[in-house]
């Protein structure tokens, strides 16, 4: 049998050096990346960094609204299922962005599931009052204020 004949093949890459310096801390933070990409160093970071962010987003679907429990033996309740999941975490990111207070609206959806959302409560009727009694949590009356006042401060679609 006759030797086949190979082509030599070429990898360019790249290597940068990241240096990050970050408030209160001694030392910088140093990574190295190594690419294929043909752009300034500059847009490179940026590119990584913005990866980095989208994996951090799908990680919290994932944790929050449960993306992967997909138990489900039919493919269409499974399609359903991410779908409600996807729909829970885009509200859910709606809600941090627009209502949340600045002092927490950094908190990871499952921060805000388990400190906001899962607090138990009552509702009193009194004679002409409706009193919504909360259980000891990081829900506050004042937080709790805040968030209405943003709600009712959202401008109302026309048309």
């Amino acid at each position: 049998m006759g030797e086949e004949e190979t082509e030599p093949f070429q990898f360019m890459c790249n290597g940068l050096l990241k240096v990050e310096h970050h408030l209160g801390e001694l030392f910088p933070r140093v990574g190295f990346i190594v690419t294929n990409l043909q752009l300034l160093n500059r847009a490179v970071v940026r590119f990584y960094d913005k990866r980095g962010t989208a994996e951090q987003w799908i990680k919290e679907g994932k944790k929050a609204a449960h993306w992967t429990r997909l138990s489900c033996h039919r493919f269409r309740a499974n399609e359903v299922r991410l779908q409600l999941s996807v729909l829970a975490y885009n509200l859910s990111n709606l809600w941090r962005r627009l209502v949340l207070p600045k002092r927490i609206d950094s908190w990871s959806l499952t921060s805000l599931q388990q400190r906001l959302v899962k607090t138990g409560g009552r509702l009193v009727k009194h004679a002409r009052y409706y009193w919504l009694l909360l259980a000891e949590s990081h829900l506050t009356r004042h937080l709790f204020g805040s968030m209405l006042r943003r709600i009712w401060a959202l401008p109302v679609p026309t048309g």
